[in-house]
């Protein structure tokens, strides 16, 4: 699974930030993941509280907010992706540009 090895990136991260910080524990990381990658965040939320038992982010809430993406075609239209399609909804033209950041990002982690 997909999401499994997203979480536990997400986790190896923010330990080496919390030791970084000298932080004893992690009491909650919040980001986002891109629409466009076919994640689920309430499942990566769940596997990072499994790679998580036995280290200081136990017991830490992951918050990921789902980010919408858009692209932009060269005749000028602004359009939601379909499918992960970038195929114009006014000229079918397929050169469009995806806007905005795709994958995920971590914003903030609170640790104690």
């Amino acid at each position: 699974m997909h999401e499994t090895s997203i979480a536990k990136q997400i986790l190896d991260a923010v330990l080496e930030k919390a030791e970084g910080a000298g932080a004893k524990r992690v009491a909650r990381v919040r980001g986002w993941v891109a629409e466009s990658e076919s994640l689920s965040p309430s499942s990566i939320a769940l596997h990072f509280e499994a790679h998580a038992r036995g280290t200081p982010a136990e017991g830490a809430s992951l918050e990921l907010d789902l980010k919408h993406l858009s692209a932009r075609c060269s005749c000028g239209v602004v359009y939601k992706p379909e499918h992960h399609i970038l195929l114009c909804p006014k000229c079918s033209g397929t050169d469009g540009e995806l806007l905005g950041t795709p994958g995920l990002g971590v914003d903030s982690i609170e640790i104690e």
